[in-house]
């Protein structure tokens, strides 16, 4: 019935509604009031993560309002006339036929689909449990990398490296991350060292719509609760209203009578019409004129005024307008956009700075210690736990301190405890860390495997762990001692006239110096 579906929608938007009122309720921790740009540098990972969860949540509580607002809208206008039918039947009917119609309905959906679950209502928008929290922050740690922070920080390393692979580029000043961070939205010379034809290529148009994505997604992402669409739509029309005034910046109709000949000054330098470049000197610019490049160049443009030059009613013009409007259109997005997130801009560049003064060490030590502030995710009523004792939620299958809960994941990696070190002489143990690695060579396990092995003397043996090794070194150090031995027992002795008694070598030395 489509009284009925009514009715349901506006229980189901009566519940969304409180249910979005509830979750701006739950802010995170110690956010109190602040603005919003001041807030944002006073909160953790863990409070960044928890905000950008709940937005997201109630993000997709208005669009599921907005869907069920339309469904709603369109019983009301009831353009077939159905609405007015049912309720006709209802009022003028026998209420009693209608009741058992709609209960033969239903039990007639109910036998065809037996197995058709029953949604409900009241739970399906309850505030959320540990288990709904755990989804909701799965759900961010894979929404953003890790050099992005959260939202906190752009990472446009990927863009950097295509920026530079431009053929353009190729021997062109490159530039460095933290000046690409400073002039990825400037389209414009000087800054600018790309020229108005070269951005037609198709190289330059790919790069651009990346970076346009990477920018909007970046958007979404960070601020789910704000109008986006409507924000995007003005920018396009903006951008229309600027091109229809010949207003974009670098892309102005140019007048071929206008531009500079050969030769010319432009400037403070010469400019050369076939290679559209800029020359400082003079004399650079006659020992260009000789040179294998510009010799090309200017027979390209000769074959191409010559084609131009054939009757084609304007329609390449059209074309090479209408090429120019889309890439003038991807660059005055990009510019729209980063200015709208100048705050993270900055913040990223000062990151960036900041973790350029940073050992190798010190940057790992702080990505570990922002994936290890995760939230305690288990159950925390003490009620509810059978055995009396709290759980410890440790995914990463950390060791344990004194107190029974796992290390902070910095000084797990700090001891190397990742690492798994075996020792064949210990029967194949495994040791976790190489302090725990060392230290076990002086303990009874390890020199009870080497006397085993029939090893007496355990100093020497450091750092072997293979039996093979540990046999034939002491094979070796035997076959020494008894060499060492035999030659002992081989040496001739000598007595001199005061009776002392040495090897025949020393005392033969001592006469050749005449001290006997």
């Amino acid at each position: 019935m489509l009284l009925e579906d009514q009715r349901q929608l506006h229980e189901d938007l009566e519940r969304l509604e409180d249910a979005a009122a509830e979750r701006l309720l739950e802010d995170p921790p110690h956010v109190g009031t602040t603005s919003a740009p001041v807030a944002s540098l006073m909160l953790t990972p863990r409070q960044i993560r928890d905000r950008l969860a709940r937005d997201h949540d109630i993000a997709q509580f208005l669009e599921q309002i907005e869907s069920q607002s339309s469904r709603l809208l369109h019983i009301y206008q009831d353009e077939a006339g159905a609405k007015e039918d049912e309720v006709r039947g209802l009022t003028h009917g026998d209420p009693m036929e209608s009741f058992m119609q709609e209960i033969a309905a239903i039990k007639d959906f109910h036998s065809r689909y037996p197995n058709e679950p029953v949604e409900n209502l009241e739970k399906a928008y309850k505030k959320r449990s540990p288990e709904d929290h755990v989804q909701s922050v799965a759900a961010i740690d894979s929404m953003f990398t890790g050099e992005e922070g959260f939202g906190r920080f752009f990472d446009l390393t990927t863009l950097h490296e295509q920026y530079l692979n431009l053929p353009v580029h190729q021997h062109a000043r490159r530039l460095t991350y933290l000046q690409y961070l400073d002039l990825f939205d400037v389209f414009t010379p000087p800054q600018c060292n790309i020229r108005r034809d070269q951005k037609k290529s198709e190289a330059y148009i790919h790069y651009l719509k990346a970076l346009q994505d990477y920018l909007e997604s970046f958007m979404r992402r960070t601020k789910p609760l704000e109008n986006l669409d409507k924000l995007f739509a003005n920018f396009d029309k903006e951008f229309v209203e600027a091109w229809d005034k010949d207003e974009v910046p670098g892309w102005e109709k140019t007048d071929p009578a206008s531009a500079p000949t050969n030769g010319a000054a432009q400037g403070e330098g010469i400019w050369c019409a076939a290679c559209k470049k800029n020359f400082s000197k003079e004399s650079v610019f006659e020992a260009h004129l000789v040179g294998k490049k510009h010799k090309k160049a200017v027979q390209e443009s000769q074959n191409g005024t010559t084609d131009s030059a054939k009757p084609t009613d304007g329609a390449p013009v059209n074309m090479q307008r209408s090429k120019e409007r889309a890439v003038a259109e991807r660059e005055f997005r990009i510019r729209k956009v980063a200015a709208a997130m100048q705050t993270e801009r900055s913040d990223t560049k000062a990151n960036v700075e900041r973790k350029q003064g940073m050992t190798e060490r010190e940057r790992q030590q702080e990505l570990e210690q922002l994936y290890s502030e995760t939230p305690d995710l288990a159950a925390k009523d003490d009620d509810e736990q059978s055995d009396g004792e709290e759980k410890i939620y440790n995914p990463l299958k950390l060791p344990l301190d004194w107190s029974g809960k796992p290390i902070p994941f910095w000084l797990y990696k700090l001891h190397g405890l990742g690492h798994e070190l075996p020792c064949e002489v210990c029967g194949n143990y495994v040791y976790r860390g190489r302090r725990e690695f060392d230290k076990h060579f002086n303990e009874p396990r390890h020199i009870h495997g080497l006397k085993c092995l029939g090893i007496t003397n355990t100093t020497l043996f450091r750092e072997i762990t293979s039996i093979q090794e540990a046999e034939s070194l002491w094979r070796k150090l035997q076959k020494d001692k008894k060499r060492e031995r035999t030659l002992a027992e081989n040496v001739v002795e000598m007595e001199d006239s005061q009776g002392n008694v040495m090897p025949e070598k020393v005392y033969r030395d001592l006469a050749a110096a005449g001290l006997l």
